[in-house]
């Protein structure tokens, strides 16, 4: 068993419950840990027997793209479309966070980890 994480994916997107920040946008920040079976890779040496993580990148880059009010919803939707294309996969876990979040004091972030 082996664990791939592609961390601090910064993304610029329209996210939030209020309707400003669907129209101003925001920053956020994915984490992503993927446990895989790694040993076949780790002896050929091919990529077509990996979990391609730049792959897994762009479904999360893609996902970001549509607009949605919950961070939940994101990270959801990240992980369903993980599992939908690499079926070796035995866990993975995504982490969202919406940087300078609106409210109504100073912090850095607001974060939403899902596992499954």
């Amino acid at each position: 068993m082996g664990l791939i994480k592609v961390e601090n994916m910064e993304f610029y997107a329209y996210h939030g419950h209020f309707k400003e920040e669907q129209i101003v946008g925001n920053r956020f920040l994915v984490d992503l840990s993927i446990e895989t079976d790694m040993q076949v890779p780790a002896k050929s040496d091919d990529l077509n027997d990996a979990l391609n993580y730049q792959v897994a990148y762009s479904i999360v880059k893609e996902e970001m793209q549509i607009k949605s009010h919950l961070l939940e919803h994101i990270a959801g939707r990240i992980l369903d479309s993980l599992y939908h294309n690499f079926s070796t996969i035995k866990k993975a876990t995504v982490k969202v966070s919406k940087m300078n979040p609106p409210m109504g004091g100073k912090m850095d972030r607001v974060s939403v980890t899902l596992s499954r």
